[in-house]
């Protein structure tokens, strides 16, 4: 758990005021609300920073999530440069500020370091975009791609930060051949995942697919932030409790599952999801009644509407309030292969980010297990909320605002905060 100290008046220790020369401010608060020109940009703003070893503080719940930053000449020049807002403060007014912090909802988190962030994603591009991949690209986070060879060859040990997709962990390859069946593309996914399975040694890709699944559950458990969207929350955990159930079994020989393999699932192996009813039939395009939307099932497809971010507090659940700072409370809905999570499959121990009011289903999803965390985001694109294959990726330019957008790229900076022992 990250727990920051509150109630400071002072500047807090290790965020060192550099000097500057002709009396020019020593801070800049990049702010979150609708006073910021690039709500996006600025996440890069504050990454950076931390990359060249310098020290930011997160001000939880105000002004929408503002960053406090030291005005050095390479900040300030790297916000001009990205078109970011930035506000000149002085010692007095950040003083100031703190006791505003103090008295209400808020909190003052340190930023220290930088996460190593991965996107685990096949060396070929998919014919679809990958949204969080153009949140890191459009903001300037950098991040290096991975796939099966080094999630199994324990390269995750050199990451702290793991993304995953659209990515169908159960070896089905999201159940595609229903609709695009001789499709160039999909051909050359099921070619590439084959030989990749073969030169790992395993005997299907269910199987390594699989494999792959209970490495990242290790990341995760020795302290890893993984962060998922779209099919990848899923199918991850229906992979991690299949242990002895061969969920793809349908689909690779045409015939229905046994109608008792959801009862051998183990999901106490399971990140987020439990008791969840599978999809026994090779024909129809979905996994499981997990996602509440079912977006492949024309006759249980439900329509979007929008879901509200929930207000914890800041003093006591700092993680939960990072991952929901946005200067818009309620967010309009967005469709994916997986859009929404059902209430009743999640687990007790599951914290709701976000959910629409009235609905059986939630959106936005988080929890920790072992040393790590997990976050899931339903959904494939915040700004393209009727996503279809081949559609052209989306122009971020256009979105510099995006409060889905900004969800995503809380989840990226989060791992910087600095962990406290919780009080007792």
């Amino acid at each position: 758990m990250v727990r920051a100290s509150a109630g400071l008046v002072t500047l807090t220790p290790g965020l060192f005021r550099l000097p500057v020369g002709n009396g020019a401010a020593p801070w800049l608060l990049v702010p979150m609300d609708d006073a910021q020109s690039d709500h996006l940009k600025a996440y890069g703003l504050a990454f950076r920073l931390l990359e060249r070893s310098g020290k930011a503080e997160w001000l939880l719940n105000y002004r929408g999530g503002a960053f406090l930053l030291p005005a050095d000449g390479a900040t300030s020049r790297d916000a001009a440069l990205a078109g970011v807002t930035t506000e000149p403060l002085d010692d007095a007014r950040v003083v100031e500020i703190r006791g505003e912090i103090q008295n209400g909802n808020m909190d003052a988190v340190p930023l220290e370091k930088a996460p190593k962030v991965a996107v685990y994603a096949p060396p070929n591009a998919a014919p679809w975009d990958d949204a969080v991949t153009m949140a890191l690209n459009y903001a300037g986070i950098k991040f290096e791609k991975i796939w099966d060879p080094e999630v199994v060859g324990q390269g995750l040990r050199d990451y702290d930060w793991l993304h995953l997709h659209h990515e169908d962990f159960t070896g089905q390859y999201s159940k595609f051949f229903l609709n695009y069946a001789g499709a160039p593309w999909l051909t050359e996914m099921v070619e590439q995942n084959r030989t990749m399975a073969r030169s790992l040694g395993y005997p299907s890709v269910p199987a390594e697919k699989r494999a792959v699944a209970l490495a990242i559950g290790d990341f995760v458990e020795r302290g890893g932030f993984l962060f998922a969207m779209c099919t990848a929350t899923e199918t991850l955990d229906l992979a991690l409790a299949a242990e002895g159930v061969d969920i793809a079994a349908a689909y690779a020989d045409g015939s229905p599952m046994d109608a008792d393999a959801g009862a051998r699932m183990r999901w106490e192996r399971a990140l987020a999801f439990q008791d969840a009813r599978l999809e026994l039939s090779p024909t129809t395009p979905v996994y499981s009644d997990i996602d509440g939307h079912q977006v492949n099932s024309p006759d249980r497809r439900q329509p979007l509407g929008s879901f509200t971010l929930f207000n914890f507090s800041a003093k006591i659940d700092p993680v939960a309030t990072m991952l929901v700072q946005s200067h818009r409370q309620v967010i309009p809905d967005f469709y994916g292969l997986t859009t929404s999570f059902v209430r009743r499959r999640l687990k007790p121990n599951v914290t709701v980010l976000a959910e629409e009011a009235g609905a059986p289903w939630v959106k936005y999803i988080h929890g920790e297990r072992g040393q790590g965390t997990w976050t899931f985001f339903g959904g494939h694109d915040p700004e393209d909320p009727q996503h279809q294959i081949g559609d052209a990726p989306t122009d971020l330019s256009l979105h510099p605002h995006s409060p889905g957008y900004r969800l995503i790229l809380n989840n990226v900076l989060f791992p910087a905060a600095k962990k406290k022992e919780l009080k007792t």
